[in-house]
């Protein structure tokens, strides 16, 4: 019989917050992106202050030759000075003469080139005229003014959804950009189950071809990709909705969605997920120990909080406080709210005085957020988990679900350490 006492987070009350808000650069998203795309190059067309982001965030060493880099604005293209479509026509000229390995040419906003209304789009459609069919030039924003830093993504796969082949065949589009080992074991387990042929977006590189058409099913790995969700409806392609393969049963319930789509009987299904299913609840029971019967205080930062929560309380046994989130887009996180229990706020965008307020009173035992309140909530005595670290460590299926229970286990584990070293 279903527990009637059971009330989801999809029917609960949502808290808008509309004021101040602590969020990471967008252009970080480049980081991930251009180790996926191998035949892609990241143009920032920004300050001195977004190319010291990158590199700070890549880590490259000054003797690799990275896939990203920041056409400088300078005094005189913020002043008007200087004709600063001319200037791009030329770094790009020189960029392309240099690297002829380049295939996508992606012009990324900044905050400078938003101030300053250049007009990235004409800019885009000028160079691939130019520049065809040899390369091809889009363009997205990873303004600190627009996004998140993981909106970054969004706004780049948004921009590839027009420029995808058209097709009529069934297939499966898979959406959202992961590591490579991660995207191996998907395709693995999606192969067993006799599904495809499977595309994924974005493509390691240009000859890749991905195509979408109205016997296209997609199915979403990352939550914070509303806008690409939209192009893709739009080129007439069909969302399967699922929550997101984060944990031993997320995983399970995606594949079950995409299986049920494309007719996989439950003998089959069971055959194929049984094993790993097994594995990777047997890892999160291992990992997790510490966390049971722990409360959990989630920042908005990332838009993975959502799927994070429902792994957190549904397969690790701890308690949401708070589920703050800077969008909530339903059609993609709706299936996580349906398998949470009603009980945290959930609440989205940002007043973050606000926030640190609640957070300060209700004092989880865990408390998720970006980095620039990791350091003073624990200095007031809080224990933290840095959001940004969800987003660059392989976290998606079964081979990685321990290792996600572990990202949340180990900041208890070390505070445990301080405080009995402290009690000697």
């Amino acid at each position: 019989m279903p527990d009637v006492s059971f009330t989801s987070c999809a029917q609960a009350p949502v808290l808008k917050e509309r004021g101040q808000r602590e969020v990471f650069c967008g252009l970080t998203s480049i980081i991930w992106l251009h180790r996926k795309m191998q035949d892609a190059f990241f143009l920032v067309v920004g300050s001195r202050t977004c190319a010291h982001l990158l590199q700070s965030a890549a880590g490259v060493m000054i003797f690799a030759e990275p896939r990203f880099g920041t056409a400088i604005l300078e005094e005189t293209d913020l002043a008007g000075l200087a004709d600063a479509h001319q200037e791009l026509d030329r770094e790009v000229d020189r960029l392309l003469s240099r690297r002829p390995d380049i295939r996508q040419l992606f012009l990324v906003g900044s905050c400078p080139s938003e101030v300053i209304k250049l007009d990235l789009s004409k800019a885009a459609e000028r160079l691939s005229q130019k520049y065809a069919p040899s390369v091809r030039v889009l363009n997205f924003t990873g303004s600190g003014i627009e996004t998140t830093f993981t909106q970054g993504e969004d706004e780049c796969l948004t921009a590839m959804v027009p420029m995808l082949n058209e097709s009529s065949d069934r297939q499966l589009l898979v959406v959202g950009a992961l590591p490579d080992v991660v995207e191996d074991q998907m395709r693995s387990l999606l192969d067993a189950l006799g599904i495809g042929p499977v595309s994924v977006l974005p493509a390691s590189s240009a000859g890749n071809t991905v195509s979408v058409g109205p016997n296209t099913y997609f199915a979403m790995t990352q939550p914070f990709l509303g806008e690409t969700h939209s192009a893709l409806l739009r080129r007439g392609a069909e969302h399967i909705p699922a929550p997101f393969p984060f944990g031993a049963e997320g995983t399970t319930a995606w594949l079950r969605a995409i299986a049920d789509k494309f007719g996989v009987s439950d003998d089959k299904f069971e055959g194929v997920v049984s094993a790993p299913r097994a594995r990777a609840q047997k890892a999160i029971a291992q990992a997790s120990e510490v966390l049971k019967n722990k409360s959990v205080f989630f920042f908005p930062d990332s838009q993975l909080e959502i799927p994070l929560a429902r792994f957190l309380t549904v397969e690790c046994g701890m308690t949401a406080l708070e589920v703050g989130t800077p969008f909530l887009h339903r059609p993609l996180v709706g299936p996580d709210l349906e398998l949470m229990s009603q009980g945290p706020v959930i609440s989205e965008g940002q007043d973050v005085d606000l926030q640190l307020d609640r957070a300060l009173q209700q004092r989880a035992d865990l408390t998720v957020c970006g980095l620039g309140l990791a350091n003073p909530l624990e200095a007031a005595g809080l224990t933290t988990k840095w959001a940004i670290e969800l987003v660059f460590t392989p976290v998606h299926f079964y081979e990685q679900a321990g290792d996600l229970a572990g990202l949340f286990s180990r900041p208890l584990r070390r505070r445990a350490i301080l405080r009995q070293e402290a009690a000697e």
